[in-house]
Parts: C-alpha cells; structure tokens; sequence
C-alpha cells in the first residue's frame, strides 16, 4: 500500500492572526482554502521563537536544548537523527526547497558550514550540490531574506537560467548594488522574486515525483515575511496603512515585568543593567523609535508580504489538483515563529515570550482523514511534526525524539495527546536564558539565575498585560506552575537507551 505523500509548507516569522479566513485586514485566499479544506488548530507553539533552533526542532522533533542548535548563530549537527533521513530509508522521496537555515553564515575548521560564506555564493559549488542535506535527498536552497547580501546558493543559479544576467542589482553588498536607503518597494520583478522560485521548483518536483509512483517528503519552505518589509510592486502598495489596525503598548503594562521590558520602551534606553547582568540585548526592538508613518507602513508592507506569499502557496495546492495528489497528500501550513509589528511596544523577536511571538498559524489537511472546515484548540509544538509524520507514514518513532505524536488528534480519534508547551530561549551562554510553561489557561516565564519573571492568565488576560508574578494573591498559582513546570522538563528526557535487565 501506497504510503501517504506530504506537504510542508512553511513561511518565515509569521504572526498568527494574518490569515484572512481569521482576519479581514489581511487577504489569503490559498491559506483561506486550506482553512476551507482542513482543521485550523488555534493553540500552536513553536519550541523557540528564532529561526534555526526552531527549524532544526521540526526535523528531529527534539527540542534545542536537546538537538544542539540552541541559538541562531549555532549549528545542528549532521549527527542528528532527522524524519527525512527516516523516511528516505523508508523509500520516501525526501526534498527541501527554500529556506533551510539549519546552519550558521561562519564556518570554522570544528563547526563546518556550507550555508556560510564564501561557500554561500559559491556558484561552481552548488551546481553540483544538491543533497544529501540533513536527511533530505534533494535540496534547493536560498538563505536570503528580501534583498540581504546572502543570496547565492540554488536560488542565483536559478536567476540566471531565467535569464536575469543583473539580479545582483536587487541585492546589497557586498555582491549586489541595491541602493540600502530603499524602504518598502523591492524593485525586484516578481517573475524573479524567490516566491516564484519556491513555487516553481517545489511544483517541478511533485511532478516528477508523481512519475515516479512513489511517495515524498517535501517541505516548500517560504523566507516571508520575515523583515525586511520588502515587497516587489504592487503589493509594496497593497494595503493603505491608514486602514490597518496597528498594535500598541498599553500605558503602563510593562511596570510589572522584567527590568529589560521597560528598556524597550526608552527613546535612549540606558544598556548599563544589560551589560553588567550578562542578558544582552537580542531583539530589544520596539516602536519607540519609529515614526508613525513606518510604524503603520510596515504593517501594510508585512501583509503584503504574506499576500504575495499566498499567491505562491496557491500555485502549489493548484498543482496538487493537477496532478490529482490531493487525496494522497497530507499538507501541513505554519511558520518557524511569531512576529511583533507593535504589540507591547515592541519589533520583530527576540526574548519576549508573549503569544504573539510564541503562537503559530497551524493549519492541516488531508481529504477525508482530517475533518474540514474545523477549528481546534488541542495544544500543537513543531516538535511534535517529525514523530506525527512518521507515525502517519506507518513508521515507528524513536525514542530519542521528545515531540508527541498527534496523528490521532489530525484524524480526529482523540481530543489532545498533549497538555502543555516548554519554549526555549537563550542568546549566549551567559546572557539572556528564559523558558516558559504554558498549559490550557496559564503561561509562566522563568530566567537563568533571576528572580523575576512572568506569570499570565491567558484566559482572563489575553492580551497579556496583567503580570501575575509578584501578585500575593497568585503566589499559590505560581508554586503550584513551577511544579508543574519541573515535571515537563522531566517528562521531556528521552530515554533511548532501553532498560533489558534489573542490574
């Protein structure tokens, strides 16, 4: 029996209210047929909210603390046991198109890296080099995000097959001539802009693989739209800020967190705390500093981002049908991580563990197997994709993997197998170090040596403003998270070594 085909589509920092099935402000209407099509779970995480930790997680379904790739900057090892290098030897076809990111841009003698420089425009290199990459057998790759000097890789090789002999011009130094100043409008065509890439290939290769009779793996992974608010005309123009709700910090919400929130806040923040305790300043982004007119522009520009991005997505699932796959094809849409553009006063990402930066769009299907048109709210991680993809493929899981299986939730035969979240986060060794719990009602935040932290009730306290940490009246709750807390990091251990023997 023919085993099930499946699709991983994912963007690149999306918030998870920019689906316009869930928000009129934003027009989706690819992810909006998926919604139409498949079951939305409104209660998805990711294990850290930065790209290479969280992307390394979804391939071995263990956690950064667990896989290596704690931080961006850090390398997953090759060693790692991998779900597409299991379902290779399963007799998958295994391919990643896009954004791997699995790897820092150095490499050292110890920590080798082929997605760094000078080997990232290499060109002579990767026009033999198209695999084996952590477990996929074919990759197509890019490491760029809208005109960054990064692009080299599969992605310029594929530029200039299209016959675009200047695409360094849409680019900034130090290989390409794109003016630093240009906000907003990428004057890249569209014809050439990575989405096309992405759709075009990935699309190349479900043919191929329909040909071949076989079953695959492939993860069409999109770099929007993460920052910089970028965007090939119109949609640079697409939506008139004016018209957009655009997020603010609530007056006064921020007296009761950690000392580092108040800072993001500051027209000339004072570094001094930061240096002298170590936690440094990664993603100490805010609107304090921006004016309103690019404080509401951005957000025009982010959704037009996601808008063209959709575009893209929708040429995939339109070659699903062509190819009638769509009964034998399991397709799964999230992102690596969230994404501030003005809640709490704060931009971008980094070690803030609010939902906006945790949640993630989260949407399946799977014709006749997952129940359409459906919401649900049991709790997904992205380290739980690996074990639920193997187990659908009728696999069995390692043991070493600490995700949870959920297959039997997507087929709708139990409610949740899961029952909370651990998000990781930490920048260097002895800088910033938080991890949060979050259960059906409640989220707890604690720091590395600090004694402060957070402590929310998402249920009366959705937005997150209200910080229960030094509440008296929530002393009891905390104690009694903090327990809870403990126990998942314990559960999270994976013991792989079996025990065959009493001594």
């Amino acid at each position: 029996m023919k085993k099930p085909n499946i699709l991983l589509i994912t963007s690149d920092q999306q918030h998870w209210n920019t689906i316009g099935a869930f928000n009129d402000e934003v027009q989706t209407p690819a992810l909006d047929r998926l919604v139409q099509e498949g079951t939305t779970y409104t209660r998805a995480y990711c294990p850290n909210p930065t790209c290479t930790p969280s992307r390394s997680s979804i391939i071995t379904g263990r956690y950064p603390s667990q896989h290596g790739a704690w931080s961006i900057g850090t390398k997953l090892p090759e060693s790692e046991l991998t779900v597409g290098g299991i379902l290779s030897e399963a007799g998958y076809h295994t391919a990643l198109v896009g954004k791997a990111h699995f790897q820092p841009l150095k490499s050292t003698e110890e920590y080798p890296s082929i997605e760094a420089y000078p080997l990232l425009q290499d060109l002579a290199f990767w026009k033999k080099f198209n695999g084996p990459f952590y477990g996929f057998n074919h990759v197509e790759l890019a490491r760029n995000h809208t005109n960054e000097a990064h692009v080299g890789q599969h992605y310029a090789l594929w530029l200039e097959e299209k016959g675009c002999e200047n695409w360094r011009d849409y680019f900034l130094a130090p290989t390409g001539s794109m003016d630093p100043q240009i906000k907003y409008t990428w004057p890249i065509p569209e014809e050439f802009h990575y989405n096309t890439w992405i759709a075009e290939r990935t699309n190349s290769l479900m043919e191929e693989y329909k040909q071949s009779g076989e079953s695959f793996f492939l993860w069409a992974s999109f770099f929007d739209p993460h920052p910089e608010y970028l965007a090939p005309e119109p949609w640079d123009t697409m939506y008139d800020p004016d018209k957009l709700t655009i997020p603010a910090a609530v007056p006064g919400e921020h007296d009761r967190n950690p000392p580092h929130f108040a800072l993001t806040q500051q027209k000339e923040p004072d570094f001094t705390y930061l240096k002298e305790t170590g936690i440094g300043s990664l993603g100490l982004f805010s609107h304090v500093n921006l004016s309103e007119y690019d404080r509401k522009k951005l957000v025009g520009v982010y959704y037009g981002m996601i808008s063209l991005m959709d575009k893209y997505i929708g040429r995939i699932l339109d070659q699903l049908d062509k190819l009638e796959l769509n009964e034998d094809t399991l397709v799964v849409f999230t992102t690596d991580h969230g994404h501030f553009f003005g809640q709490h006063g704060l931009q971008d990402k980094g070690g803030f563990h609010y939902e906006d930066l945790l949640k993630l769009p989260f949407i399946i299907r799977y014709p006749g197997k997952v129940k359409a048109g459906a919401e649900s709210s049991s709790m997904q991680s992205l380290v739980d994709l690996a074990p639920t993809f193997l187990s659908l493929a009728g696999l069995p899981v390692p043991s070493t993997m600490a995700g949870l299986d959920q297959s039997q939730v997507w087929l709708g035969k139990e409610e949740a197998v899961r029952d909370h979240i651990i998000c990781e986060f930490r920048h260097q060794p002895t800088a910033i170090h938080q991890k949060t719990y979050v259960d059906s009602r409640y989220k707890l935040t604690v720091y590395y040596n600090q004694t402060y932290g957070e402590l929310f009730d998402l249920q009366e306290d959705p937005q997150e403003i209200n910080n229960l940490w030094n509440d008296p009246a929530s002393a009891l709750l905390k104690g009694e998270l903090m327990l809870k807390y403990i126990w998942a990091e314990l559960g999270k251990e994976p013991l792989w070594m079996p025990r065959i023997a009493g001594a």
